[in-house]
């Protein structure tokens, strides 16, 4: 089962939804409180059954947000944000090679994030 890690940086405080297996699927922006980092986490459990809306593809439809953005990244790498229903990202991923493996990462979070745990290190 995934769960979401909270820990403090230099400038704040962030999460990481992690998989089974410990590999970070999406991470946070840095919150300035911890309250607003859960309310983060709190939104992606709300929102991470969006569909997808695929920018690698040409005449891609734009969907109404929630949703997930899949887009190439400046080294051409597939990548995806979670974007809240007022239009806010609240999660991205890490770049993939393969289109194939950025769609796993977001099925990951479909997945995982609904009843996922929050610890906090």
């Amino acid at each position: 089962m995934g769960k979401f890690v909270v820990r403090q940086t230099n400038t704040g405080i962030k999460f990481d939804l992690k998989a089974g297996n410990g590999e970070v699927i999406a991470t946070s922006e840095v919150y300035a409180t911890e309250a607003a980092c859960m309310n983060g986490i709190e939104s992606v459990r709300t929102n991470c059954a969006a569909d997808v809306e695929d920018q690698t593809v040409e005449n891609f439809e734009t969907l109404k947000h929630p949703k997930y953005e899949v887009y190439n990244d400046k080294a051409g790498e597939f990548r995806f944000r979670l974007k809240a229903r007022n239009g806010e990202i609240i999660a991205v991923s890490e770049g993939y090679k393969a289109k194939a493996g950025c769609f796993n990462g977001i099925e990951s979070v479909k997945k995982n994030a609904p009843e996922a745990p929050v610890e906090k290190i």
